[in-house]
């Protein structure tokens, strides 16, 4: 399978292609602006972790957002 380049896509594949990275991103920024809210006690394994995970696409803002939080 050969590398395609945007102009090789569909049309309906780059729809899905620009879809799916706003939905990363947007993860990504519901993340990082909980994890600059949130104190250093709310948040399990340490903030350092989670600022580098945050950024490992699809599954650290995931990861973050449904186990790394503590209560409030």
């Amino acid at each position: 399978m050969a590398n395609k380049r945007w102009k090789d896509l569909g049309p309906g594949q780059r729809k899905l292609i620009v879809a799916l990275a706003s939905v990363e991103l947007s993860l990504s920024a519901v993340a990082a602006a909980d994890l600059v809210r949130r104190s250093p006690e709310q948040v399990r394994g340490g903030r350092r972790l989670w600022w580098s995970l945050i950024f490992v696409q699809p599954f650290g803002p995931l990861l973050y957002l449904f186990w790394a939080r503590r209560p409030r």
